[in-house]
């Protein structure tokens, strides 16, 4: 079985149709890579994933878990949506970390909140795994130094790490580089290139086309709201078999 099922998972903002009966499969230590131009729906199947959005049908399962049920009509409570929420890692192009906390601070945000939770004192347990995280990404000089401290590149790792804090299930990327300089997107890429490799699972949404084919096991394609092709990440950039995938990869020629 594989990790994780999609299932014709739809979402509509008012009239406007944003996900039309999206399904995928994916398998752990697998990558995906997501592409299509601004508006197909990529962001949002993200947001419903983890559960920053409520589907309006279809159904989402995490090894035998079912998180989201569209027969099920019963509204999920907070504490109910927060456990389910705990399989996905989410890293946001806008890094969305706290600027009064200091990198390490970040990190250890929701491990901390978790074990409150929970009734535990695991501070120095906490503390030594984001040591480790922040190691992993480059950044053992900088763990005191707050967002506003650190470039474009450097806060994203820190969402990098945060992400992984709460050993998600997936990790999940909504256009990581987006946000940042050309200069120091290949940083960040560098570390998701690390991360595939150790075979982390992932679901990644970007416009970085040589990084999808080169990172990723299988790319989707998604065109307003429903994916128009899917498979092997090399089958589906360099030869693509659908002419809407074929004409969205043309922009991207000059840049590749």
């Amino acid at each position: 079985m594989a990790l994780l099922e999609v299932n014709n998972i739809r979402k509509n903002f008012g009239k406007t149709k944003v996900l039309s009966d999206i399904s995928f499969s994916l398998e752990e230590g697998e990558a995906i890579s997501i592409i299509g131009s601004s508006g197909s729906g990529k962001t949002t199947l993200l947001r419903c994933l983890n559960f920053l959005e409520h589907p309006d049908g279809g159904m989402i399962r995490v090894r035998d878990e079912i998180l989201f049920d569209g027969d099920d009509s019963r509204r999920l409570s907070d504490e109910e949506i927060r456990k389910r929420r705990l399989h996905f890692g989410l890293v946001f192009q806008n890094f969305n970390l706290f600027p009064q906390y200091t990198a390490i601070d970040n990190v250890m945000l929701a491990p901390r909140l978790a074990a409150k939770n929970s009734g535990q004192n695991r501070d120095g347990e906490i503390r030594k795994q984001a040591e480790e995280l922040l190691v992993e990404m480059g950044l053992e000089d900088r763990m005191n130094n707050y967002p506003g401290q650190l470039s474009g590149g450097q806060q994203q790792r820190v969402a990098i790490a945060r992400a992984l804090a709460l050993h998600p299930d997936i990790l999940c990327f909504d256009e990581p580089t987006s946000a940042l300089d050309p200069e120091l997107t290949g940083e960040v890429l560098r570390v998701i290139r690390e991360l595939a490799e150790n075979h982390t699972t992932m679901i990644i949404v970007t416009h970085e086309m040589t990084f999808a084919r080169d990172v990723a096991d299988r790319v989707i394609f998604m065109d307003d709201g429903v994916i128009v092709e899917q498979g092997d990440a090399k089958q589906v950039i360099d030869h693509p078999r659908e002419e809407r995938t074929k004409q969205f990869l043309a922009s991207y020629q000059t840049n590749g």
